[in-house]
């Protein structure tokens, strides 16, 4: 196990593989481990980061820094102290929250952004997210296959008062994703009980975004479907620097988009 002091508080982290760097964060439900496969995909051709946030896994616990903008601040520091350049993000929920809050603070530190299951307003969040245990919130979610059961080891360490936090966020509209400021990926899985996806993507004024809709999965792509997730992942992470995401030569698997 890494772990880091950042500002008085240890902060635990993995790392895999040498390249440009890509982080990924974990979602309410959850910690770093669930990235696992990812990071190896990814390991082939990058350095791959990813973190606890505060509240989960085995970083710190401190009521203090739950809100999306402390948790974007450990993100900076992360960097800061590891001398990380700039960065790809993949984000899942409260992780792709978090990565938006990082790129509107620190907009030319992020070369692009995957955001897996992200709320886009507090109507796209089931009402169970915001009243659920944390118990409850894991027999809810997952799939209780073996890998999910593995994957998600850590989801009780989780401190409920920052998942409570962050969820608050976006009880309150106060949502980072207000422009696209980098070339910005999102995907959701056609079955995710706490997530909807926007109706109509067309709606969207953005160029640099793009949505995709993966049939038969549900709230964790990364672990329902690895060869899909990680594959969209990979053609994602190979397009120039600044493309847009809607240049993505469609797959059959990924032909169902948002729509």
């Amino acid at each position: 196990m890494s772990a880091i002091m950042l500002d008085g508080s240890i902060v635990h982290y993995e790392a895999l593989g040498r390249g440009r760097p890509i982080v990924f964060l974990h979602g309410w439900v959850g910690s770093w481990r669930y990235w696992i496969a990812a990071m190896q995909v990814a390991s082939t051709s990058f350095r791959a980061y990813a973190l606890d946030l505060f509240g989960f896994g085995d970083t710190a616990r401190d009521s203090s820094k739950y809100s999306l903008e402390q948790q974007a601040h450990l993100l900076d520091s992360f960097l800061n102290e590891m001398g990380i350049g700039k960065i790809a993000i993949v984000g899942h929920g409260l992780g792709a929250l978090v990565g938006f809050q990082f790129i509107q603070q620190f907009p030319k530190s992020v070369d692009r952004i995957m955001a897996v299951s992200c709320p886009q307003s507090d109507e796209g969040v089931n009402a169970r997210m915001k009243s659920a245990s944390l118990t409850e919130m894991v027999e809810w979610l997952s799939t209780r296959s073996p890998e999910s059961t593995t994957a998600l080891a850590d989801a009780t360490k989780a401190d409920p008062l920052a998942v409570t936090a962050s969820i608050s966020n976006i009880q309150a509209d106060n949502l980072p994703m207000r422009e696209a400021l980098v070339p910005s990926l999102f995907v959701y899985g056609q079955n995710d009980p706490a997530i909807v996806p926007p109706v109509d993507e067309s709606q969207n004024p953005y160029s640099l975004t793009h949505q995709i809709l993966l049939e038969n999965i549900g709230h964790f792509p990364m672990i329902e479907d690895q060869i899909k997730f990680n594959r969209l992942m990979t053609d994602f992470m190979a397009l120039d620097s600044g493309a847009s995401p809607k240049e993505l030569q469609l797959k059959e698997e990924w032909k169902r988009r948002v729509r």
